[in-house]
């Protein structure tokens, strides 16, 4: 669907609904847990060639048994795959929901943001002929008075 200007709101039933469906994920996903950066540095990454690899793996194992010692858990080695698969399968739903997420976040932000520099504008020539409006103009100005302060200073030391 090509962008145009979004015109949507999200009802509050909506949003408790989206709320309830994220914690029924949460609720089937029990085991989930949040790893370190350190945690997340050390171990295996699993792109497609590794997904293959340990595929292969778990065929091996339950074709030949009989090559991994008594010990070695090819029940549980197997659970493992196919919770990787279905986790996979899951992020990947959820990365596309993130994406159209973000993506529309920004847009209707940048929207929001157009339309303020618009009243921004309107508001500072309004102050000019109605004394009252000066304040709203300097509340509005607040949000580019930083920028301003690095604008000098960079053009101090560009001098």
């Amino acid at each position: 669907m090509p962008y145009e200007n979004i015109s949507a709101t999200v009802s509050d039933q909506a949003m408790t609904e989206i709320k309830a469906a994220l914690a029924t994920i949460q609720t089937n996903l029990p085991f989930l847990i949040n790893l370190t950066p350190d945690e997340r540095r050390k171990r295996f990454k699993m792109g497609d060639k590794s997904l293959a690899f340990v595929r292969n793996s778990v065929t091996a194992t339950q074709n030949n048994p009989d090559i991994v010692p008594g010990n070695f858990n090819i029940a549980e080695f197997n659970r493992d795959y196919q919770l990787t698969v279905a986790l996979g399968e899951v992020l990947g739903l959820l990365e596309q929901l993130t994406e159209q997420v973000d993506d529309t976040l920004m847009a209707v932000g940048s929207e929001s943001m157009a339309s303020s520099l618009l009243v921004y504008d309107y508001a500072k020539a309004a102050a000019r002929h109605s004394p009252g409006l000066k304040s709203v103009a300097d509340q509005l100005g607040e949000r580019f008075k930083a920028l301003g302060r690095r604008r000098t200073k960079a053009s101090d030391t560009a001098a």
